[in-house]
This record gives C-alpha cells, structure tokens and sequence, in this order.
C-alpha cells in the first residue's frame, strides 16, 4: 500500500544500511521515466534503478551495449524529477568504466551532477575495485553487481545462472568482498543459486539485492515491465507478475479503436 506523508522519509544508503540490520527487506525496482518512477515511488518502493535494460524495454535492442551515457543522463534526470523518496541508482553503461578508473570516475561524476543521481551501479568485482575505490573516496556511492552480468554477454554467451561451479562460486565471493572493501553500499546478486546468495549475504556486511536469488538476500529488484506483465515473451523463472498490463492495453486500445470507427467516441459530452 502506499506510504503515508509521515513516513515518506528520503532514502540514503545508510536507510538502507539500517534496513539490512533492522530485517527489513529492501524493495527495488527499475524505472526510465517520470510516469512510472512517481507511481512506483508513492507506492513505497525504496530504490528505483535507472538501469541500462533501457536499452531492452525501451529501446528494442537486444541487449544493453548499445545503451549510451548521454541516454542514461537523459532517463536519470527523467526520474529524478518525479521521486520524492526512493533512492535513484543509475546503471553505468558498457565502457564508460572499464577503460580506466579516472574515466570511470569522470563517467560517474556525471551521472551524480548533470543527471541528479543519487548512486551508481557497476557489473564486475575484483576487476573493477580500482574505480569503485576512487569514486567512493571522492564522495560519489557505489553499488556493485555480481552473477549474471548482462554487458558480458557476449564474453559468457548466453544467459544462464552464473554461481553454479565451484570456480564461480568462490569469484562471486571474492568479488563481493573486494567490492565491500573498496566501499560499495550495497550489491546486486543476479541469476545465482539462492544458497551462493544466502552465503554471501551472510559475508559481508552490505545489503545483498537479488534479482533470480533467492529469498536469502537483503532485498528484491526486478524490471518493472517484467512484474507487472508488458513483456508478453520474456518470462522467467524469477519474475513474478503481479499484473498483465499488456492484456489490459491491448483490450482498452482496441476498444478505442472501435469507438472511433464507429463514431461514437467523442460524445458531446466530450466535445467543446
């Protein structure tokens, strides 16, 4: 249910420090414009991630590479403007961190000054920490992103769980350590098995939020055109669809094209 005024409090990374301590699981869900980002906000979701699945839902591609800066500025300051509560994470496009920490430092102080954002989100672990480190120690929270990493795919080559052998097990957890002691807030566990991600939430002592993870983990994102029904071929395992707004448009529009076929919308009612 939507929250009340009195309990709309902003929320920082240490709210959702707080939360990790307190039990009190973490809601998340991704967003790319000001219509959605405002309803999902007054219904009480605690972060809304900016993410590079633009690239996807929004845009047609196939995957999240051809998403560019410029467009997740865009989108960040999209949903910036409609959030009075959740935290607003924007995801780091593919190369626009990988080149170098000074470029990802840049890239990121970017996203936090032109955009509005209040964090970034970054796929990789230990190959990562030197820029995660030096946006950290200069002010700018990072949130990290372990298990299946959709940039990579075409390094993995599909989409299957990541965690599953011992070699990629043991990586997951060094990588969430290294995040964690390079000074990420929190960390994004996608598409692993649910006991890997209990372990690791158990390790370290940032949030976990899983994504196809199991329930162990701190918290739960999903894509918001995946849970509530607009993806009508996609659907995982891990999603759960809590409407299927796609039937509700398509039966509302054709109904519309029907009245305007037949004249009887608008009614003088609706005329001036």
């Amino acid at each position: 249910m939507p929250q009340s005024a009195t309990t709309r409090k902003r929320v920082t990374t240490l709210r959702l420090i707080e939360m990790m301590q307190q039990g009190t699981p973490i809601a998340a869900l991704t967003a790319y414009d000001a219509l959605t980002a405002g309803i999902f906000d007054r219904a009480g979701i605690d972060v809304l991630l900016v993410g590079d699945s633009v690239g996807n839902v929004v845009q047609g591609h196939d995957t999240t590479i051809p998403v560019t800066l410029e467009q997740m500025i865009y989108h960040t300051q999209a949903v910036v403007r409609a959030v009075d509560r959740a935290m607003v994470v924007t995801d780091m496009p593919f190369m626009t961190y990988q080149a170098s920490p000074r470029e990802a430092f840049r890239n990121a102080g970017r996203l936090m000054k032109e955009a509005g954002s209040g964090a970034v989100k970054l796929e990789g672990g230990e190959r990562v920490v030197d820029a995660v480190k030096l946006m950290t120690e200069n002010g700018i929270p990072v949130m990290g992103h372990l298990g299946l990493t959709p940039q990579s795919i075409h390094q993995f080559g599909s989409y299957r769980e990541r965690g599953s052998s011992a070699d990629e097990a043991d990586q997951i957890k060094r990588d969430a350590e290294a995040l964690q002691n390079a000074g990420a807030f929190a960390i994004v566990l996608e598409k692993v098995p649910a006991d890997l991600a209990a372990e690791v939430t158990a390790m370290v002592d940032i949030p976990t939020i899983g994504i196809g993870a199991g329930s162990g983990c701190d918290g739960q994102i999903l894509v918001w055109a995946d849970m509530l029904g607009m993806t009508t071929e996609f659907r995982p395992r891990f999603v759960r669809r809590y409407a299927e707004l796609a039937e509700l448009m398509t039966s509302a529009v054709g109904t519309y094209v029907q009245d305007v076929r037949s004249r009887s919308f608008p009614t003088d009612e609706e005329s001036y």
